[in-house]
């Protein structure tokens, strides 16, 4: 296993003005990933360092988020998301705060689940 990344299964871009951007990756989170070894060994589970990872990653890939981490803010986890999970992955860029905005949220049937938001401060060079 050294697969780093989801399967991704759609985007949906959508640009406010120059200032902000925002993106829908729709993903399958594979159970063949990398990130789930030893996370836990019975009941495994994508850990949030990857999640943010993918945010910061995907953020910008598609929204030309800057590369410097800064910190976060406001980080929550609140439901754990599991192996073969389809899932989407919504981010926002505000350019001139520095800020992108993630959450990852899944749907069965009727029921939405929000696995996990915040917003990264993301600076240049």
């Amino acid at each position: 296993m050294t697969k780093r990344k989801p399967t991704i299964i759609s985007t949906d871009m959508s640009v406010q003005d120059e200032n902000q951007s925002s993106v829908i990756i729709s993903m399958r989170v594979d159970d063949d990933l990398l990130d789930f070894t030893g996370h836990f060994p019975n009941h495994p589970l994508l850990p949030g360092v990857t999640q943010v990872d993918w945010a910061i990653y995907y953020g910008q890939q598609h929204l030309q988020a800057h590369s410097v981490f800064k910190g976060m803010e406001v980080l929550k986890f609140q439901e754990p998301i599991l192996p073969n999970t389809y899932v989407e992955l919504e981010l926002k860029w505000v350019k001139d705060k520095e800020k992108l905005y993630f959450s990852f949220s899944s749907k069965h049937e009727d029921i939405v689940s929000k696995h996990s938001s915040g917003r990264i401060l993301l600076g240049q060079q």
